[in-house]
């Protein structure tokens, strides 16, 4: 498919739209791929790899949205959810929720916008940091998020066709790469820096929390 082209401030943009519905093909392109580059360039394990996540990203994300969409959420709105679910108080300063999420500052206020103008979320003052900014579950937040737990849980957040040692070796696969990016330490009991004000430490989320997305 060619690319798209849509206006900016800085003239048209061109883009590549990826399908994410189903395409049929009579090959693998991603396999085909792999043994074009083995002839040209060398060894292509890692290209193909790379490749396969991209596109299994992309599977993942449309089916998912699609779960989430009669619930007016998108899954970076349903993981926000979720992780002031986490938090004994339901409610976490902006910063951190980005910190979990691994996202942006600037996604983390669009997230909090869009939730806050369904009713999902309110903001508060945070009562550590007078400039600071908790964004707060609500009842209605609470209520969709269990919702859309079961519709997601129900689809195995679709990953259906793999059984739990698989998805186990998935994760254990991926978290290596993850770790060597610098997300996280590998010693889980290596204690922290002190908190400042207005910041929270994991002993304020009953649960630590996941993936990113935007």
């Amino acid at each position: 498919m060619g690319p798209a082209t849509v206006p900016s401030a800085a003239g048209p943009r061109r883009y590549r739209v990826h399908v994410a519905k189903r395409l049929d093909l009579p090959f693998d392109p991603i396999a085909r791929a792999a043994e074009i580059w083995e002839q040209r360039f060398g060894p292509a394990e890692a290209m193909a790899a790379v490749t396969s996540i991209m596109r299994a990203q992309q599977l993942l994300q449309a089916e998912l949205d699609g779960l989430l969409r009669p619930h007016g959420l998108t899954f970076a709105r349903y993981e926000a959810l979720i992780l002031l679910t986490f938090s004994r108080r339901g409610a976490l300063p902006l910063r951190v929720i980005g910190e979990r999420l691994m996202v942006h500052p600037t996604s983390v206020t669009n997230i909090i916008d869009r939730l806050e103008e369904q009713g999902m979320v309110v903001r508060r003052p945070n009562p550590r940091d007078g400039r600071g900014t908790l964004a707060e579950i609500t009842a209605r937040g609470r209520k969709t998020a269990e919702r859309a737990t079961e519709d997601l849980m129900t689809a195995r957040f679709g990953m259906g066709g793999y059984d739990v040692g698989e998805l186990g070796q998935v994760f254990t696969l991926l978290r290596g790469l993850r770790l060597a990016a610098g997300d996280f330490v590998a010693e889980p009991d290596e204690p922290g820096p002190a908190a400042g004000p207005g910041e929270t430490h994991d002993h304020d989320l009953d649960v630590v929390r996941t993936t990113p997305t935007s």
